[in-house]
């Protein structure tokens, strides 16, 4: 699956133009289960939620990269829906601009454990199971203690937002 030519993208943050930014494409995943309920991971470090996903590794296309994404954060096997990408962002952070494939899932098995990376380990990262409209109040509420933390806040309420249109009381 090529990168989907998906416009507009939501901006988060403000483009610098002093600095010399290094491009980087991720995929989220907005995951249900079979109660409706979505995944999210909690990153204790820092207070914040968010959906599970990440970059592109080097000649992977965005299926593979939401699949094992959400396996390594999760432990958990998924299948993408056929609605492709439902909605992106571009970041400006720091020395990054960083677009972001939103994709809805459903879990296919989760009866695997999470491969966690030590910075993901270290950040206290781990996830459960809630009902969509739990899961928007929950990252709306959280207090990110960095500016990481804040811009994931801001990117993620919107990717769920737009995955989760029409959906949030009939699954909470």
């Amino acid at each position: 699956m090529p990168a989907p030519l998906f416009q507009p993208l939501k901006v988060i943050g403000t483009e610098n133009p002093a600095v010399p930014y290094t491009d980087r494409q991720a995929v989220r995943v907005v995951a249900f289960n079979a109660r409706g309920e979505v995944a999210i991971l909690y990153a204790k470090r820092e207070n914040y939620y968010k959906l599970p996903g990440g970059g592109l590794e080097p000649g992977e296309d965005h299926e593979t990269a939401a699949k094992r994404e959400f396996q390594e954060e999760t432990g958990g096997l998924i299948k993408l829906r056929g609605n492709g990408c439902i909605a992106a962002t571009k970041e400006f952070r720091f020395s990054q601009c960083q677009v972001s494939y939103c994709y809805v899932a459903d879990l296919v098995d989760d009866s695997g454990e999470p491969a966690l990376t030590e910075e993901e380990i270290d950040d206290g990262l781990g996830h459960l199971w809630m009902p969509v409209e739990e899961a928007k109040r929950v990252i709306a509420a959280a207090e990110p203690t960095s500016d990481f933390g804040r811009s994931v806040k801001g990117r993620d309420i919107y990717l769920l937002d737009q995955a989760t249109k029409g959906v949030g009381a009939d699954n909470g």
